[in-house]
């Protein structure tokens, strides 16, 4: 079984919470400067970047700062993501102006390369490597080209520009050289400088050109010490910096999409399991704190102001999408939804986009944004492309089946058996624009959780609708097809999906998902729960929360009347304590203010 994702440019995002993040995103994208997003690319290649050869007052210039500075030695990574962003946003929004602005990067990239002797392209010196080779210590040189990789192949992949894939082939011959000339000292010499991300570049250009090179350089990279330890029941992620291990299973999960052999599932599936069953993870979805995993089980003993680094949120996402487009299992687009709601909203600051590198889990934790040109973090650039990537992770078909994995307000048109078809997804209320308007006599109940899918085809086609239900649905969900209103029973529910077999052509399903608040507790404090409203993970504001009474009961919905109301600006709720109250909301609105995740009960 392989699931097949819905072309992204065949789905666009309808109005609602996700859509507004993608725009937001897309205004800082476009708010960049080129000049100083090539910065370090023309340093490198001789040039004066935009001509100026004395900046002044760098407070008042126009040159990006903090990781992107050229005293930085990672400096360079995020145009890299830039481009993966941009060439997603092309592909699926159509933009003209991002397509011309990716172009001309890639254009004048291209001149850069020349520059330099026709292979090297990069924004630090190729003496890095040799720094590398010789145990000198560097700051990570791999990770940084491979954020040129795959923005390059991801340009060319959404766009076709050939100059992309023009600078990929003559880079790639520089990495052919260079281990050709490296292997007399260190052969191994593939595994430092953070090189993770690497399998998966050279996988994906193996797949799209089948060259003899490119696999060539893929068995350099093929068997890290990593894949051995998990073959062999180990547990090799404790203590390990996370980010430069997750790319390691993605990788291995490219290796599967083109090798077919059990061996690599079973190896990205044994990552899983390490990383996710067993370790366990704190309610909003990451398991690392001060960018390295935690020990399994051991999350109250790391809770602080350093957890869940965004990189591992985004990657980990990719990881779960790979899992079940090949095993069509739930607990994967169960993940991914946690993670949309808990990581890719709640890291990011909904007035300007920015990310905050990690997410705090102590009591009374601020969230820390990022500034628009001078941090650049590689949590930066990672958000960035997150808000690009939500509208492929909603729709997957299967032959003669579809398969809706995510609740995400959105429209997709694609074909089944040859026959077109048009499903559009919104939240089940009465819309004034994008927000929610009630009528003066409405009395029927209004809820994030009622969805309504609308089915056209161009002719009467039979297949199968595959709904899944998240697994914080409590209760059989209601559900009707046209005019038939029925409950659900038993038999259309199996394996974690409802599961429609009909004739479609033009029809319309409503789902009501029944909702009520649950509680996940710490599993090295059990006293410690957080609260939570469906996906939803809801932060109490204050520095401490001590509640007389479970969760469940002590809190208490809060709700003001008006004449609109946004459906994702629900789930609010109060809790009374000793004269005064304690305010609870999802922590994706979170921005400035303190907040608690786990409360303390009597």
């Amino acid at each position: 079984m392989m699931l097949e994702r819905i072309p992204p440019e065949r789905v666009r995002l309808l109005p609602g919470i996700f859509r507004a993040r993608m725009e937001v995103n897309t205004e800082y994208l476009l708010s960049l400067d080129t000049r100083a997003l090539l910065q370090n690319y023309a340093l490198e290649a001789g040039e004066k970047p935009g001509g100026e050869a004395v900046l002044s007052d760098p407070q008042d210039s126009w040159f990006h700062w903090g990781w992107e500075a050229p005293s930085c030695q990672l400096r360079g990574h995020f145009l890299g993501h830039w481009m993966s962003a941009a060439a997603f946003l092309v592909r699926s929004e159509k933009s003209r102006v991002l397509k011309a602005r990716l172009f001309d990067i890639i254009d004048k990239l291209r001149e850069y390369q020349l520059k330099n002797g026709g292979r090297w392209v990069g924004p630090i010196p190729e003496k890095y490597f040799e720094f590398m080779l010789a145990g000198q210590d560097i700051w990570s040189p791999q990770y940084t080209m491979n954020k040129l990789f795959m923005g390059l192949l991801d340009a060319y992949e959404c766009t076709g520009y050939e100059p992309a894939m023009t600078i990929l082939s003559h880079l790639s011959d520089w990495y052919l050289d260079w281990f050709e000339k490296s292997d007399a000292i260190d052969r191994n010499v593939s595994y430092k400088g953070e090189s993770c991300g690497m399998l998966e570049v050279w996988a994906r250009l193996y797949r799209l050109t089948g060259e003899e090179k490119y696999r060539a350089l893929l068995k350099r990279y093929e068997f890290p010490e990593l894949f051995a330890e998990l073959k062999a029941g180990r547990d090799p992620l404790t203590g390990v910096h996370a980010n430069a291990s997750i790319p390691w299973a993605i990788g291995a999960a490219r290796i599967y999409e083109i090798k077919r052999k059990e061996e690599w599932l079973e190896t990205v599936k044994a990552f899983w399991e390490c990383a996710v069953s067993k370790r366990g993870m704190y309610a909003s979805s990451g398991a690392n704190a001060g960018e390295f995993w935690i020990p399994p089980g051991a999350f109250a003993e790391y809770a602080g102001d350093r957890d869940q680094e965004f990189c591992t949120v985004y990657n980990m996402v990719r990881l779960a999408d790979a899992l079940f487009r090949f095993t069509g299992e739930e607990q994967y687009a169960d993940y991914i939804e946690r993670c949309l709601y808990n990581g890719f909203l709640a890291q990011q600051d909904p007035r300007t986009g920015m990310p905050t590198y990690f997410l705090p889990q102590r009591n009374g934790g601020k969230k820390k944004w990022g500034s628009r040109t001078r941090d650049f973090w590689c949590c930066h650039g990672t958000m960035v492309q997150a808000h690009t990537i939500v509208n492929s992770l909603i729709y997957y078909k299967d032959e003669d089946k579809l398969t809706v994995a995510q609740y995400i307000p959105s429209r997709a048109e694609f074909k089944i058996c040859g026959t077109p078809v048009v499903v559009e997804q919104i939240c089940d209320m009465k819309y004034s624009g994008s927000g929610a308007k009630f009528a003066e006599f409405d009395t029927e109940e209004h809820s994030r959780y009622c969805f309504r899918l609308r089915i056209r085809t161009g002719r009467p086609q039979r297949f199968l609708l595959k709904l899944r239900i998240p697994g914080w649905v409590k209760g059989m969900p209601l559900v009707s097809v046209g005019k038939e209103r029925r409950f659900i029973t038993e038999d259309v529910i199996r394996d974690g999906y409802l599961k429609l077999d009909r004739e479609w052509e033009d029809s319309e399903i409503n789902i009501s998902f029944p909702v009520e608040l649950r509680t996940e507790s710490l599993p090295d404090d059990p006293s410690r729960k957080a609260v939570f409203e469906g996906p939803v993970l809801l932060a109490a504001l204050s520095d401490d929360v001590y509640l007389s009474e479970e969760p469940r009961r002590a809190l208490k919905r809060h709700s003001e009347h008006s004449y609109e109301e946004w459906p994702w600006l629900q789930s609010h709720y109060r809790a009374y304590r000793d004269g005064g109250c304690v305010d609870f909301m999802p922590l994706y609105e979170v921005t400035d203010e303190a907040y608690t995740i786990y409360v303390t009960s009597g």
